[in-house]
């Protein structure tokens, strides 16, 4: 067991706090033997990245948090002919700057790509989790310490195991067994609106329904007071059919709706069914 890092999407509002922070220790401090000085441009050891889903107006903002997953399986390791990298007992990897050589290796093994080269210490650079606070009483990183939500949150594995539990890793696929843990990973949704052309009004509590095209699987969810729907967290790459239906409206349908990307199907037109005439 050892330290982790959760970084909870869900709310994270964006205020770079953590970059911030990151720079402000590190730039022009010199932590030997954990890390020297962070240059003032190009590197972020913590670097965030406004990924904007959708179209207007149905839009969601995801702020994608880049760092040192600190693996446990560190490829990056075993690929420093210097041997200047090595992992703590606390689980935090730390690359040595006073035994890097500058070969750069570990850069092109870092299959996350967030080890950095500083040109002028020919040195390899990257997150410390801020191993030198923590070795002075600190309890969590500059950048944990900076957020303002609490979307960063730092300390043992054991004391944060419920929390990790409803967690993932980013690319499970590398078999890296990263120490980075993340809440609320941006998947597919599918959003829109239903009105009503003849009374020019928006349709609350019409019934929309998604379906699977190859599992046949099925999803429905209600509009809102503004006509609005919205299907979260949607299968990526996935082929859908929607239907809009009240029982006051004929129904609409929409087939072949892809989630490679996040899509908004727009306004969608219900009409009123025509009552019969009394004879």
């Amino acid at each position: 067991m050892g330290k982790a890092l959760i970084i909870n999407y869900d709310i994270c509002n964006g205020c770079y706090n953590c970059v911030i922070a990151c720079k402000d220790e590190h730039v022009g401090n010199d932590w030997t033997p954990y890390a020297k000085p962070q240059p003032a441009t190009g590197h972020f050891w913590m670097k965030i990245t406004d990924m904007v889903r959708g179209t207007v107006p149905k839009v969601r903002v995801t702020y994608l948090h880049d760092i040192c997953q600190h693996c446990d399986e560190a490829p990056c390791i075993p690929a420093c002919t210097a041997q200047a990298i090595y992992k703590r007992d606390d689980g935090i990897v730390i690359i040595d700057p006073e035994k890097c050589s500058g070969h750069r290796n570990c850069i092109g093994a870092c299959p996350y790509g967030v080890i950095y080269f500083n040109w002028d210490l020919n040195i390899a650079q990257k997150c410390t989790m801020c191993a030198h606070l923590l070795d002075a009483g600190w309890k969590e990183p500059r950048c944990v310490d900076a957020c303002p939500t609490g979307a960063l949150k730092f300390g043992e594995e054991k004391e944060l195991k419920d929390e990790i539990n409803e967690s993932e890793i980013l690319h499970s696929e590398f078999e890296a067994k990263p120490r980075v843990y993340y809440v609320g990973l941006p998947r597919s949704f599918v959003a829109g609106a239903v009105y009503s052309p003849e009374e020019d009004k928006c349709l609350q509590d019409a019934t929309a329904s998604l379906v699977d095209s190859n599992t046949g699987e099925k999803f429905t969810v209600k509009t809102d007071s503004y006509g609005d729907f919205w299907f979260e967290n949607m299968k990526v790459d996935h082929t859908y059919s929607l239907r809009i239906e009240n029982d006051e409206y004929y129904p609409q349908e929409i087939h072949d709706i892809s989630t490679a990307k996040d899509i908004n199907v727009g306004d969608i037109k219900l009409h009123r069914k025509v009552k019969a005439r009394k004879s």
